[in-house]
């Protein structure tokens, strides 16, 4: 007897009565009812959320902004929501908030704080304060219900704080519009004020030279004025010796007047006197001379140079008023030179007079000599002009003291006046370094505040939109999926449509007979009978997985990416499952049942068909690897989503794996169960 004809008999059997066909009917839809109600139940929780009661409170009071706008953000987080539709959310107090969480009539309350509004404002002050949205909760009315509520909070309080951001941003980027307008003029008065300050370097840097020169000059005025002091004191001493040699003169013509008498004697020798007299004349005339020559070369070289001074200082930018005070105490060294020149222009002029008369004296004594009886005659006029010589000395020595005074004067002046022109030209100096200071730092300032203008963004208004946006929601997710599930029930689908594949396989074994009595009792081949008791489950397996894709994809609406493939595979599946259920249920009998169930229970928290399997504690992380449920999830993921199909032969090949086990232990017990005993005849337990 082959195995096909075994399983036909077992079918047959199964099927022999009206009632054996309702209880195989059934069997074969339990994997559907367990997997396509659960499913079903759960295609799309999260869309149903608008039907979720929950409550919305604003206990916000508001408030002003340092504008004078009016911040009312709760009120708006409120109508927002209401407005979503997310949840079936209701507008209500605060206390009747808490009383509908209470008693179940809402399933969470989102309120806002009376300082809501005010503690966002804070953001822009010192200390600034964290708003809160409060939650309120019940797991006495459901536990997700915290969950889902703290993901609707999350949510709120990115959507607000990426609102406040982009104000905070907005403000932020506006004072930076306003700094950079700021800079831009402060960069072009520092441009000015760099140009100013080049031409006013400039300009001192010519003073100082000018200044130089002018100390020059002013020294060179001391020494002349010093020089012509010593000249005029010189000829003072000259024209005191000329008054009192005019007075011994007038004297002694005086005496010669009154002793004529002796005249013709002494006429040689009033001659050669006289002579002498003449040449010394000649001599103090020369001196007087050259003071004089001396006295109006420096009173034209001073007119030149403060001519020439005042227009050089006038070029280096000296205003009219420091000009006028320069020509003031100009105008004063120049009295001094004038009167001083005058005095011995007035001396050289006596002085030559005198020389002209002592020649006069001495050709009149030879000729006095030469002609005695004319003697008196001439005794009497050299007498006068003796007088008159006498008296022109005394005038010219006091011409002399007193130009003597004001060249002493003027050489004490143009002495201040030359170390004025020192410090002048010091400071000048100090003044052209301390600028050239000014004018790199200002070039420093320059250069910087340039550099902060352009460091500083000056974006359009719509630019600081867009910035604001960006800073405020900085980070956007683009998500993109290899394959995708597209609904909480699709994404559990695998998991519960293998393990209805299981319970399907298992309840078989409630009315299927693992191992044919007739064949035991026969000399057919172990391996024929395993694969006969088995065969007969695996066909009814085949529609139990037929029905549950129609189901799960056409009833349930879950869609499939591979509708044949994902059929084959759980064909593959349920034959696997029935092969294992099978050798457990012919090895141990009862016992194998009981450990048929025990074995989905510890597949049902390992096989990872709900979290990943790394959030499983580490002994069933171990036993993930090993359980066959693990295999048909995965394979069964690959094929409903339309991801990767390469896994799927590995996946086949564990499955395979199982497949060929179970047959194997199946056989063992069927060579096994030919022996009969005690036990076997009458069980000890017996479903």
């Amino acid at each position: 007897m082959n195995p096909v004809r075994l399983a036909v008999a077992e079918l047959r059997r199964l099927t022999s009565s009206r009632l054996a066909r309702l209880a195989l009917v059934a069997l074969v839809l339990v994997p559907t009812l367990y997997g396509g109600l659960y499913l079903y139940a759960n295609h799309d929780p999260y869309g149903a959320f608008p039907q979720v009661p929950a409550a919305v409170v604003s206990d916000d009071a508001g408030t002003t902004l340092s504008t004078g706008e009016k911040l009312q953000v709760g009120d708006g987080v409120a109508d927002h929501l209401v407005e979503s539709k997310s949840f079936d959310w209701h507008r209500v107090s605060h206390a009747e908030a808490m009383r509908g969480v209470d008693d179940g009539t809402y399933a969470f309350a989102v309120i806002m704080p009376r300082t809501f509004s005010a503690d966002l404002a804070s953001t822009a002050e010192f200390k600034p304060r964290q708003a809160t949205i409060e939650l309120e909760t019940n797991d006495a009315n459901n536990y997700m219900t915290s969950t889902i509520g703290n993901q609707v909070v999350k949510q709120v309080t990115a959507s607000v704080a990426s609102e406040v951001s982009q104000t905070a941003a907005s403000k932020l980027l506006l004072g930076f519009s306003q700094v950079h307008d700021q800079l831009v003029k402060a960069a072009d008065g520092s441009e000015q004020l760099r140009a100013g300050t080049a031409k006013a370097d400039s300009g001192t840097h010519r003073l100082s030279s000018g200044a130089s020169s002018l100390a020059g000059g002013l020294h060179d005025l001391a020494s002349g004025a010093a020089r012509l002091h010593t000249g005029i004191g010189q000829a003072a001493s000259g024209a005191d010796a000329l008054e009192a040699g005019a007075g011994q003169l007038a004297s002694g013509l005086g005496t010669l007047e009154s002793r004529t008498a002796s005249l013709p004697s002494q006429t040689d020798r009033l001659a050669d006197g006289a002579e002498q007299v003449a040449e010394g004349n000649r001599t103090i005339a020369g001196y007087g001379t050259k003071a004089a020559t001396a006295s109006a070369d420096l009173r034209q070289k001073v007119a030149a140079d403060r001519t020439a001074l005042v227009a050089a200082l006038r070029a280096q930018g000296l205003t009219d008023a420091q000009l006028s005070l320069l020509e003031s105490r100009l105008d004063t060294i120049d009295g001094y030179v004038n009167r001083a020149d005058a005095t011995i222009q007035s001396a050289s002029g006596d002085l030559t007079r005198l020389s002209k008369g002592a020649d006069q004296v001495a050709t009149g004594a030879r000729a006095l000599a030469d002609a005695t009886p004319a003697l008196a005659d001439g005794i009497a006029q050299a007498h006068s002009g003796a007088v008159r010589l006498r008296d022109g000395a005394a005038t010219l020595s006091g011409g002399l003291g007193t130009l003597e005074s004001g060249s002493a004067q003027l050489e004490s002046g143009a002495t201040k006046a030359a170390s004025g022109g020192d410090s002048l030209a010091t400071g000048a100096s100090s003044l052209a370094s301390g600028l050239d200071t000014l004018a790199e730092g200002i070039g420093d300032l320059h250069a910087g505040l340039v550099k902060g203008r352009d460091s500083v963004p000056d974006p359009s208004d719509a630019q600081r939109k867009a910035m604001a946006q960006t800073i405020g929601n900085p980070v956007g997710v683009s998500s993109d999926s290899l394959a995708s599930a597209g609904s909480y029930g699709a994404g559990l689908a695998p998991f519960f449509m293998s393990l209805a594949l299981w319970i399907g396989a298992y309840v078989l074994f409630l009315l299927v007979r693992p191992l044919s009595s007739r064949a035991l009792a026969t000399s057919q081949r172990s391996l024929r009978t395993a694969l006969g008791g088995w065969l007969a489950p695996a066909l009814v397996g085949i529609v139990q997985a037929a029905a549950l894709v129609l189901v799960v994809g056409r009833g349930v609406d879950i869609p499939i990416a591979h509708p044949v493939l994902a059929f084959l595979y759980l064909v593959f599946v349920s034959m696997t499952f029935v092969a294992i259920l099978h050798a457990l249920a012919s090895r141990f009998g009862a016992v194998g049942k009981f450990l048929g169930l025990v074995f989905m229970v510890v597949q049902l928290v390992s096989a990872g068909g709900t979290f990943p399997w790394q959030t499983l504690p580490g002994p069933l992380q171990a036993i993930h690897h090993v359980v066959p449920m693990t295999y048909a999830i995965d394979g069964l993921r690959r094929l409903m989503y339309g991801a990767d199909l390469g896994p799927v032969a590995g996946d086949l090949g564990i499955l395979a794996a199982y497949l060929v086990g179970a047959l194997a232990l199946s056989t063992v017990a069927a060579r096994r169960s030919r022996m009969w005993t005690p036990k076997r005849i009458k069980p000890a337990l017996e479903l």
